[in-house]
């Protein structure tokens, strides 16, 4: 488990420095960008005004944009409630095996969308927005993912709301050694965390706020660090247990 654990690790790294060598050798991100349609008249007086990059503020990019923190609070909110009815006594036996998945999803929800992304990356590294660089109307020069730049805190790199979306994939951390049943479920949570957390990354572009490597790596950490923390947690022991304990 441990060695199949640590190959896809290995191969999801793998993928994403290919797929960014790639954008960095194309020039891709500034590619892409520059097919999303702007209205000059705006941009030539309010540059790194959302209204410049109109598409993405119509229906369903506008709406995928408020709503995409919510899936995560649900998660969150419901592995609180779960930590807390599993300090009572009558609820401790049959909570028991929930306990511990509620804190992968909370630790999970702290250290990626929280501490990684927004504080360490989003803070620190500064890389301009696309609305934010000479070439579409703003003042700062473009700078690759992973670059240093001067657009300062709350920086393009890497998307804070894709990340918070891909975050619907976290259950399937800790259901995928489950049973068939329960190992559908997990396929299903990861499917739709990467549908949604693309669509809502897509909806960034179009509104001028990201790159498509901010999308990219925003979903990639994510991953990353979820299967690096179910290690840490020994999730694959603990669902292994369970799986074990429940045969007839």
């Amino acid at each position: 488990m441990l060695k199949k654990r640590f190959t896809e690790l290995a191969l999801v790294t793998a993928t994403l420095l290919l797929i960014t060598g790639i954008l960095w050798l194309t020039d891709g991100d500034r590619y892409i960008t520059s097919l999303v349609p702007r209205d000059h008249t705006i941009a030539a007086v309010l540059p790194e005004c959302n209204r410049a990059w109109p598409v993405g503020n119509f229906f369903p990019w506008n709406i995928l944009y408020k709503i995409a923190p919510i899936p995560a609070i649900i998660l969150a909110s419901s592995s609180l409630v779960i930590l807390l009815m599993g300090s009572f006594r009558a609820c401790k036996g049959w909570l028991a095996p929930w306990r511990k998945r509620a804190i992968f999803i909370l630790l999970l929800l702290a250290l990626g969308p929280g501490l990684v992304v927004n504080v360490l990356l989003k803070g620190e590294l500064g890389r301009p927005r696309p609305r934010q660089i000479v070439e579409f109307g703003g003042e700062y020069q473009f700078t690759q993912c992973w670059q240093p730049g001067e657009g300062g805190s709350n920086s393009s790199f890497p998307s804070g709301h894709a990340t918070i979306a891909f975050f619907l994939m976290a259950p399937w951390f800790i259901l995928r050694d489950e049973k068939e049943q329960k190992k559908r479920y997990a396929e299903i949570f990861l499917l739709t965390g990467i549908l949604f957390g693309t669509l809502v990354g897509i909806a960034r572009i179009l509104q001028g706020g990201h790159f498509v490597s901010d999308i990219l790596w925003a979903g990639g950490l994510l991953y990353l660090l979820g299967s690096i923390l179910g290690l840490a947690l020994g999730m694959h022991k603990s669902t292994s247990t369970s799986n074990i304990s429940n045969d007839p």
